[in-house]
């Protein structure tokens, strides 16, 4: 199998490079990165000095960051769901959605997420509400924009969408979303529908328990 998806199924960003393999049936060969797949990591640690997952191995060509793998698959392993848009300005919106989830809804919550992690002398208060409001701005800004749209870049699921779904679930786990945005709430409840993510979700399960910011009754 040329395929090989070096991941963990409760990071958000190996869901999203998942959710579009799913989208499409493509076939892979799952590299767990855990202490009990060692040699997995260390394919991986040597492959990737920086170590952030998941990679995609295609072959002897590895492939980087979760957008990119979704990019290197509509490429070279097409499906019926296209994820990118054939025509360039309607693929430049999913590309621009694709990065407000990246870096204004995922990027703010690792930081909750990280800070939680350091010795409670080296602590980021001040870091930790900027990242909060952060993330309540990105909220009122998303209700606006998804008050007319069924998916992130408008009536066909896409790139953005794959990274909308694992990262919007964490930021509701991090920071809650407040109910009176009702168009961002009614769009998780969509992702967390749909077939990819719901599997995806499923598979993270056994590992739930693992999220330092404790797992909300009802999501164990």
């Amino acid at each position: 199998m040329s395929l090989q998806l070096f991941y963990h199924p409760l990071s958000s960003y190996s869901m999203k490079a998942l959710i579009a393999l799913y989208e499409n049936g493509t076939p892979f060969e799952y590299r767990m990165l855990s202490p009990d797949h060692a040699d997995n990591y260390a394919k991986f640690a040597g492959m990737w000095p920086i170590q952030k997952f998941p990679i995609l191995l295609d072959g002897e060509r590895m492939v980087v960051e979760a957008s990119i793998v979704i990019e290197h698959l509509s490429l070279y392993y097409p499906g019926p769901v296209r994820l990118l848009p054939a025509d360039p300005k309607a693929a430049l919106e999913v590309r621009m959605m694709d990065r407000f989830f990246d870096n204004h809804i995922a990027t703010p919550q690792q930081k909750l997420v990280a800070d939680v992690l350091r010795p409670a002398d080296q602590r980021d208060p001040l870091g930790v509400a900027e990242a909060k409001g952060k993330l309540e701005t990105a909220y009122v800004w998303l209700d606006k924009v998804m008050a007319n749209r069924t998916w992130a870049a408008g009536e066909e699921f896409s790139m953005a969408d794959c990274a909308a779904a694992p990262f919007l679930l964490y930021a509701h786990w991090s920071h809650p979303i407040p109910a009176k945005h009702e168009h961002v709430m009614a769009y998780l409840a969509r992702l967390r529908a749909r077939p990819s993510f719901a599997r995806c979700w499923a598979e993270a399960k056994p590992y739930r328990h693992m999220f330092p910011l404790g797992v909300p009754a009802g999501e164990e």
